[in-house]
């Protein structure tokens, strides 16, 4: 495994990091505990130090499945990343989405970063974690209701108490990094990055260049699509958000796949997955720290993790954003 500071700071992750959004289960069309357990110790027994977790991700259920996974690990070669700032169980901020939890009741989940607020995540999180401090700490989405400068230093109290090692925000613009960065200092921006979603290289990316502050790219693989293994008329399980995407219509699915195609030669020559050979390429982009990528069980994981055997040479990412570059999805 290879491992990137975040930012200029002493934090050091795994390239390749386990997002548990789909161990979590919600909006995924529920989740095996057993199996997401087993899929995060499996990347741990190949390098995958660094876990990314949030408590809207199956309201808790993915924390508590992190802090069981980790358990008798030894926390100082563990890096736990989570999250604040999405609510299902508080009427304050703003309304995100109407939603279902794991056992279909309808929730509310409101984007809100509010001092007190913050600080009780918190403390339920290193509870469902088991663990006394939580490594980076991101606001989940930007909340327009709460000014940052009170949001960041409420971070920065946690920092001082000790129960947070260092600042990170998700889904911020450059203004809003800015804005936060007065009140605390930020080793990253988690943001979604893929194959084909790549707005972030406009602005994102220099900003983050110029200013040493880490990318956490997420959905590297566009949450299956870049797998290879979905082909027009796919059916998702019922719960699953991805049928409602445009990326997952049959046009988009039958495209995707005609790139793929044209680059699995690449990959077999590798002797590596498609999957794979997208993960190598989206850390080999400018800017791009790590990549974030989900399993829901110890087989994906393993995949997962042995995508950084993978080494490309200059020409060969040269030869896959060219052939990338002809591709044209259909939007809404």
């Amino acid at each position: 495994m290879e491992y990137r500071k975040l930012g200029t700071l002493d934090l050091e992750v795994s390239v390749v990091t386990f997002g548990a959004w789909a161990a979590g289960g919600w909006m995924w069309g529920g989740t095996e505990r057993k199996d997401a357990v087993e899929a995060i110790r499996a990347s741990y027994d190949l390098g995958v130090t660094s876990i990314d977790t949030a408590p809207i991700y199956g309201q808790g259920t993915s924390e508590e499945i992190v802090g069981e996974a980790i358990k008798g690990l030894p926390r100082d070669k563990v890096q736990i990343l989570t999250k604040y700032g999405m609510r299902w169980d508080l009427n304050k901020g703003e309304l995100a989405m109407k939603s279902k939890d794991n056992n279909g009741n309808d929730i509310d989940v409101h984007k809100y970063a509010g001092r007190d607020s913050i600080i009780k995540e918190c403390e339920d999180s290193l509870r469902r974690l088991g663990t006394d401090y939580i490594d980076l700490y991101q606001i989940h989405w930007p909340d327009v209701t709460t000014p940052i400068e009170e949001t960041m230093e409420a971070v920065a109290q946690l920092i001082k108490e000790g129960k947070v090692r260092q600042a990170g925000v998700c889904n911020y613009d450059v203004a809003q990094m800015q804005e936060a960065e007065k009140y605390v200092k930020l080793a990253s921006n988690q943001v979604p990055y893929s194959m084909v979603k790549r707005d972030i290289e406009a602005d994102v990316v220099p900003y983050c260049l110029e200013n040493n502050k880490a990318i956490l790219a997420y959905s590297p693989l566009e949450r299956g699509l870049l797998t290879g293994k979905m082909k027009p008329g796919y059916t998702f399980s019922e719960g699953d958000h991805r049928a409602n995407i445009y990326f997952f219509n049959d046009e988009n699915l039958k495209r995707t796949d005609d790139f793929l195609q044209k680059i699995k030669p690449l990959a077999d020559e590798k002797k590596a997955t498609l999957a794979q050979l997208v993960i190598r390429w989206t850390i080999e982009q400018a800017g791009i720290t790590i990549a974030l990528v989900g399993a829901r069980n110890a087989d994906q994981a393993t995949q997962n993790a042995k995508a950084i055997n993978i080494k490309l040479s200059q020409d060969e990412i040269s030869f896959i954003t060219d052939e990338l570059n002809k591709l044209e999805l259909v939007k809404p």
